[in-house]
């Protein structure tokens, strides 16, 4: 297989307007060039360049989400207080469930007692502890039950709405407890709107 250098790769990037690449990518970068070469023997032609662009924009995008995601991660520890199909509300910001022996598992039972943090704001940093009711979706393995407790980290993937009490609806934060999944919701998301965004012009 032909050899791929840092040199060629900076200059195939250029050719093509990019001047810079995060380390976070530069592998991916590496892979996708070196697949290329293999595959042809001849200078690239504008059709690759484009197709080499968009693939690139597609990582850096999946990367920028990714980031995202993990600057607006919330420790969320609080009550289940419903149930749905795809998700659990949960009403977050019981501090007390952060003790030993229960922080040994995500899902703690009804019995245990705990209750929430008076008073408490929720902060704006990285794994700042959740504040609020909230939908989570993506739960790790384990049946929740009604009022029982969990303790995650869970990542934003915007919003959803329930109806709580009669006809009365209510938007609340949603979250993730999946990683990989939070970033292919949002990336979902954003690629639906670039989509609209394209068509509209």
């Amino acid at each position: 297989m032909k050899n791929i250098h840092k040199k060629s790769v900076l200059i195939e990037l250029s050719a093509i307007g990019i001047t810079t690449v995060t380390p976070t990518v530069w592998w991916a970068l590496i892979l996708l060039f070196a697949i290329s070469a293999a595959a042809q023997t001849n200078s690239p032609t504008a059709a690759d360049l484009a197709e080499r662009q968009k693939e690139i924009s597609r990582i850096e995008l999946k990367e920028q989400i990714r980031a995202q995601c993990l600057e607006g991660r919330r420790s969320i520890c609080g009550k289940i207080l419903r149930i749905l199909p795809d998700g659990v509300l949960i009403e977050a910001g019981y501090t007390n469930l952060l003790r030993a022996p229960l922080t040994k598992s995500w899902l703690i039972p009804a019995t245990v007692v705990a209750s929430p943090a008076q008073n408490l704001i929720e902060g704006k940093n990285p794994g700042a502890i959740c504040v609020g009711n909230i939908f989570l979706t993506d739960l790790p393995r384990g049946k929740p039950h009604l009022y029982d407790y969990v303790i995650v980290a869970g990542y934003p993937t915007g919003t959803a709405t329930y109806t709580s009490v009669g006809t009365v609806k209510k938007t609340v934060r949603r979250f993730s407890a999946n990683l990989d999944k939070a970033v292919a919701a949002n990336l979902a998301v954003t690629n639906q709107l670039r989509a609209v965004s394209s068509e509209t012009k």
